[in-house]
């Protein structure tokens, strides 16, 4: 995991991600998949596009993610959190 790329969801990031949060950690993703800090003039429209949809991907998944057990900021309410896989070695 490339260390720079930071958890975007409550409770780790005390209040919703912004977009330019977003946009930050899906340049940072685009940068390791892809091997280049910044891509050549050649390769530019496709580094772009790319981070455009990993960016939208991830406002999606944050989004439609329930984190339980977790107090929303401001709001009050709940953010739900999935419960722990069951270890294979449990018995």
């Amino acid at each position: 995991m490339c260390r720079s790329i930071k958890t975007l969801r409550p409770p780790v990031l005390p209040e919703e991600a912004t977009e330019d949060d977003i946009r930050a950690a899906a340049l940072q993703y685009v940068r390791k998949i892809s091997g280049f800090r910044a891509p050549a003039a050649h390769n530019r429209e496709v580094f772009e596009r790319a981070v455009d949809e990993i960016a939208e991907a991830t406002a999606r998944l944050l989004d439609g993610l329930e984190v339980r057990g977790a107090r929303t900021a401001g709001t009050g309410g709940t953010v739900r959190k999935r419960a722990p896989e069951p270890r294979p070695d449990a018995v």
